[in-house]
């Protein structure tokens, strides 16, 4: 455990002033949570949601008297501090507030706030469901070079070390990812003839427009608690 965590076990007696409040349990959890940790909270608490499809205006029903709260999804990499957490709050959390927020979540990677939360599972899908689509991608890089004879461990590592190299590149080059594909896609080689396999009637694309689509029908099927 990391130095300078409790474990507790039951609510304190009392918040000390200016708290930072994390909630991460299932979201259907949220209601006998709030009926014993509401009534601990101050104006001057902030609560940070990381709580699936709840709304912002359902965590105000929840805690009334609190001033300041965050929703916040962040992602499996955060981990390692190269994650994306994405952010969203309304007019009625002070600026300070949302300052101190970001700063508690720069650490953990890329803090990305949304302006409308309308936007909130969209986001969610992309960023947060992303590492679960990225690491099927890089199993099926490797299961695909499997069958095409590369032994299965050596095809494990190439598809890992390829997918983990290319993403380094693309954060620090200055061309988007399209224009460094089309760079390496010299015409009438092997990466060309590829991509156009990916390309043909956009089906990369639709495929990965598809799988977002239902992770964020998802989220928003668990807002209405579904």
């Amino acid at each position: 455990m990391a130095d300078g965590v409790v474990v507790m076990t039951d609510y304190p007696a009392a918040l000390p002033a200016g708290t930072t409040v994390l909630l991460g349990m299932k979201p259907y959890q949220i209601g006998d949570v709030a009926e014993s940790l509401a009534p601990l909270c101050a104006a001057d608490t902030r609560i940070v949601s990381i709580l699936a499809g709840t709304l912002l205006a359902d965590m105000r029903a929840y805690f009334p008297q609190v001033r300041d709260i965050v929703r916040a999804m962040p992602n499996l990499p955060v981990g390692l501090g190269e994650g994306v957490t994405a952010l969203f709050t309304d007019r009625r959390t002070a600026p300070s507030a949302r300052d101190a927020v970001d700063t508690l979540i720069r650490p953990l990677g890329l803090a990305e706030w949304v302006t409308d939360e309308a936007l909130f599972n969209q986001v969610t899908a992309l960023s947060g469901c992303g590492p679960a689509f990225v690491f099927r991608f890089i199993d099926a890089l490797a299961k695909a070079g499997e069958a095409l004879g590369i032994p299965a461990d050596q095809a494990a590592r190439m598809a890992l070390a390829t997918v983990q190299g290319s993403a380094n590149m693309a954060a620090r080059a200055s061309d988007s990812p399209a224009q460094l594909a089309d760079r390496v896609a010299s015409p009438g080689g092997m990466t060309r003839e590829g991509m156009n396999v990916l390309d043909v009637d956009d089906r990369l694309r639709t495929l990965l427009v598809d799988t977002l689509t239902a992770a964020r029908d998802r989220g928003e099927a668990m807002a209405r608690g579904e």
